[in-house]
Parts: structure tokens; C-alpha cells; sequence
């Protein structure tokens, strides 16, 4: 409770936030039938109005943000087939966070859920129950907005999105019995249960206190102490090292890497060839695939 209340504290002096009737999350949201000849656009617009609906005006937590401050992002619904009311599809998502005292964004989640089948009827409204499964399309976006704000409030506390992550358990849970794929240890190595059992499980929480340490240490003083900002950011980096020594196939590693490539880039494409290559060994190391981009910034490329 006292570590909720700090977190409360805190997230209120960043934003000037009032504890106002104002929902969460600002999402975008389009719907693309490109790939879906002859159906009926209108379907496809009414989903897009449901969807923003459902995330944009619901009441997901008990902290009030005011409406300009709530959190931003856009998912993009890419229709593969359309039998009836079943729609076979994919879901793009990417949730971004402010940086004080800056107009930056920095991503926190960029992701693509490819396990995205689901019943749409035109007006019916779209129901949803923590520990009910309901439907695929409602656990789905239900499942990525807890998701999104666990990883939200660990960005400004240590391990402050610990009751959002075990709202995205709770669902995954309730839909063990559920016939689409996506929910279960077993469809895949990389689907919603894998997502969020890599933050629920303790043996990881490296990459949580990561994603603390270089968001509110680092990232949020960039703009007032950017030595000191630069300097956390790369001690956070170690800590993601450690869980890639460890279990080098963790899912969450690629999640991330693909998230912050390109900010990890931005960053370190100035300052000292010691502070540079510092950072360019663990990031080579951890994004494997992509180390001779990181090793560009040696060279100033």
C-alpha cells in the first residue's frame, strides 16, 4: 500500500495530474481490410469505433489522470479473412510514455499478436469480465491494456505495475478453456502467456527494475543531467545483460530489444568513444542479431 501511494505521488508531481473522472488511455486505433476483398466496409468501421470505446472510456485502475495526460498509443487491426462474423487477423500494438521536462515519447511496448481470431457482431456492445472469459477479442485488448499499464507504472516505480500484471494473469488464466490459440503455455513460446509470465516470474524481475532505472533514472533527467541520465541508463542495460547471460531465448528480450533499437541508437550515436563503447558491448551482446548496427556507432556511421 505505502509503495502504491508513493508510486501515486510520484506519477502526480510528473504529470500535474488531478484526481479527476478521466479514463487512461489515449489509443488510435484503424482497422485495415486490405487484404479482405468484397465485405462490407462499415463492419470494419464499427469495430474500429467498439475498440476505441472499450479502451478509451473505460475505467481501468482507481488513478485518475487528467484527459491530456493519459496514455498514448495506437493499435493497428490488420484483417487477414472475414467467414460470417468470425474476423482471422493481427494485432499491432505500441504504447509510449512522456520524458520529463521533454517532448519526447519514448516507446514502451511495440509489439505484433499474431493469434488474433474473433466473433464480431455489428452493435453488440463489447462485454468483459476480469475472471471470466468472454470473448477473444474482449480478453485480448483487456489483456494489453493491463499489460500496457503494468508496464507503465513500473517505468516510475520499482515493480509499481505489479497489480496491472497480475490483472493481464487473471485473464490468462480465465481463458485456459478458451478455443482460440494465444493463452496457453502450450500453443506457442511466444503468445499473451509467455508475455506476461515473463514479467510475473520472479527469476526476471531484472528487466523490471530495468525498465525503472532507465526510464526514471535515465530517460526522465536526460533534459536537466544528462551525464548523470546517460550514466543509469547504461547501469540499467547491465541489468537486461544479466537475464540475456542467463536465458539468452526469454521472450520479452526480443520484445524489448525490437522496442528500444532505435532509441538505443539515438543515444548513444553521441557522446565518448568510452561512454559509446561501453554501451555498444552490452548492446551487441544482448541484440545479437543486429550487433553491427551497434557497432556503427563506433565509427560514427
Amino acid at each position: 500500500m505505502k509503495r502504491k501511494s508513493f508510486l501515486l505521488l510520484v506519477i502526480c508531481a510528473f504529470f500535474g495530474v488531478q484526481m479527476l473522472k478521466a479514463q487512461e488511455f489515449n489509443i488510435e486505433v484503424s482497422v485495415s481490410s486490405a487484404q479482405v476483398s468484397g465485405t462490407d466496409q462499415r463492419v470494419y468501421e464499427a469495430l474500429k469505433e467498439s475498440v476505441m470505446v472499450f479502451l478509451n472510456n473505460r475505467v481501468w485502475t482507481n488513478i485518475k489522470f487528467e484527459p491530456m495526460e493519459r496514455i498514448e498509443g495506437a493499435i493497428v487491426i490488420n484483417v487477414k479473412n472475414k467467414t460470417d462474423n468470425f474476423i482471422e487477423a493481427e494485432l499491432n500494438i505500441a504504447i509510449r510514455r512522456p520524458t520529463y521536462k521533454s517532448g519526447y515519447n519514448t516507446p514502451l511496448f511495440n509489439y505484433v499478436d499474431q493469434d488474433f481470431d474473433f466473433e464480431y457482431i455489428e452493435s453488440q456492445p463489447l462485454d468483459f469480465t476480469e475472471n471470466t472469459y468472454m470473448s477473444n477479442l474482449t480478453s485480448t485488448l483487456a489483456f494489453y491494456a493491463y499489460y500496457s499499464l503494468g508496464l507503465y507504472f513500473d517505468s516510475f516505480g520499482l515493480y509499481g505495475g505489479d497489480a496491472f500484471f497480475a490483472a493481464a494473469d487473471k485473464i490468462v488464466t480465465a481463458a485456459q478453456s478458451a478455443d482460440e490459440t494465444g493463452w496457453k503455455a502450450f500453443d506457442s513460446n511466444r503468445n499473451r502467456y509467455w508475455l506476461n509470465e515473463n514479467m510475473i516470474n520472479g527469476s526476471y524481475k531484472s528487466l523490471r527494475q530495468f525498465n525503472y532505472e532507465y526510464h526514471r533514472l535515465g530517460l526522465d533527467k536526460m533534459s536537466t543531467k544528462q551525464e548523470e541520465a546517460k550514466t543509469a541508463i547504461t547501469n540499467s542495460l547491465n541489468l537486461v545483460k544479466t537475464i540475456y547471460n542467463e536465458k539468452p531465448n526469454l521472450y520479452y528480450l526480443q520484445i524489448l530489444n525490437d522496442t528500444k533499437r532505435n532509441e538505443w541508437k539515438s543515444i548513444y550515436s553521441e557522446g565518448t568513444q568510452q561512454e559509446k563503447t561501453r554501451a555498444v558491448n552490452i548492446l551487441r551482446e544482448i541484440d545479437p542479431a543486429h550487433a553491427s548496427e551497434y557497432e556503427d556507432l563506433l565509427s560514427g556511421k
